[in-house]
């Protein structure tokens, strides 16, 4: 028997999955004569010239019990099982990385606590840094599988070309049917849910596959469109089929196509996207340098220090240096030194002046001086 190449569709079976005629596991897998197998099986058998499968697992097609396998043997076969779905995916141009049972990212993050993997965005070139590691790279994708041995599943980033994939989570649990609140909404705005594939999840909730315009921008949300659905965009992931969480396996919902991924109507699209928030005003310039020079000497040295750092730093880095004089003034701020609302504004001014936009601006500051009051939280 021929050692199985997982990133080879005609060995792979997206209708159903079947025990593996070694192991007794469900799998999607195929040996190459189209019997159910996962990869390591068959190729463990191949290597100790084993013909027959064990009596153990014969009868699990049959009605019979799954074989007692050890925990070893139940993470390999799921990992085993995810890499081949996620090399299937990867095939169809959705972008994956290694996720665990609780569908986190696999592989910890390269940098040391107290620097957040977002803030890379995985521009140092190791992996750890979740959903902007996800590749469509065969090579990379095995790369990152064998760097997460213990991994169970994949995420599928959402929001990327080609696809930029929107992801509908509707949760039927907890006495929320997001099922039936879309189809509240579709009736009430005039639009049909498109035939499209869909992922059954282990708790009887449905994840919808939609494509957006490119220049689509929406925020991920939950239950924010309506009480059950959650939104995943850019930035945002999905789990794919094939893999095994906490509660379960994930798996092409029964009858959906998983190669049809459907337009999102417009009118679903606008209730995806918040109106515009009403334009704050501009910090005048004149009553800042008042506010700041009411200051003490040590607050006024410390703001207007920050304040020129952030201005005399060029394109790239400009957020990442306004987010560390944030995280330095935070300190100050939680302390009672400097106030908060003079802090923010002082920044803002700062950050603006080097080009970023206001909503930019607003959000590295408010992150840096949450990290300079040891509030914020590391990203999982």
């Amino acid at each position: 028997m021929a050692a199985l190449d997982w990133r080879d569709a005609r060995h792979y079976d997206r209708t159903t999955d079947k025990p593996c005629r070694w192991c007794g596991l469900p799998t999607p897998l195929r040996d190459d004569q189209r019997r159910p197998a996962h990869k390591v099986c068959a190729e463990q058998q191949q290597n100790t010239d084993t013909s027959t499968p064990p009596a153990a697992a014969v009868p699990v097609a049959e009605g019979g019990v799954l074989p007692q396998l050890d925990r070893q043997e139940k993470s390999l076969a799921h990992w085993d099982h995810a890499l081949a779905a996620a090399h299937f995916a990867a095939e169809r141009g959705m972008r994956v990385f290694p996720i665990t049972r609780m569908k986190k990212p696999a592989i910890p993050s390269p940098h040391p606590p107290g620097h957040e993997r977002d803030e890379c965005r995985a521009a140092c070139g190791r992996f750890g840094h979740g959903v902007h590691d996800a590749t469509t790279d065969h090579a990379r994708i095995d790369a990152m599988f064998r760097a997460a041995p213990w991994a169970t599943g994949y995420g599928i980033a959402c929001g990327r070309a080609p696809h930029h994939l929107i992801g509908l989570d509707l949760d039927r649990k907890n006495g929320l049917d997001g099922v039936a609140e879309l189809a509240r909404l579709a009736a009430e705005h005039g639009f049909t849910v498109p035939a499209t594939a869909t992922v059954s999840t282990p708790t009887g909730g449905l994840h919808l596959w939609l494509t957006a315009p490119p220049d689509a921008v929406f925020p991920n949300s939950v239950g924010v469109v309506g009480p059950g659905i959650d939104v995943r965009g850019p930035g945002g992931l999905l789990v794919g089929p094939g893999s095994y969480g906490a509660r379960g396996r994930y798996g092409f919902a029964s009858g959906t196509d998983p190669s049809t991924v459907a337009p999102c109507p417009p009118e679903l699209l606008a209730l995806l996207t918040p109106p515009p928030a009403p334009a704050a005003p501009v910090v005048d310039p004149a009553e800042l340098r008042d506010r700041v020079r009411q200051q003490d000497a040590y607050t006024r040295a410390v703001l207007d220090g920050e304040a020129a750092k952030v201005r005399a730093q060029s394109h790239p880095g400009r957020a990442k240096r306004l987010f560390a004089s944030a995280a330095s003034v935070g300190r100050l701020v939680h302390a009672g030194t400097i106030p908060e609302a003079l802090a923010l504004d002082t920044l803002l001014d700062a950050g603006m002046a080097t080009g970023l936009t206001r909503s930019e601006c607003e959000r590295t500051i408010t992150r840096g001086l949450a990290r300079g009051a040891g509030t914020l939280r590391s990203a999982a």
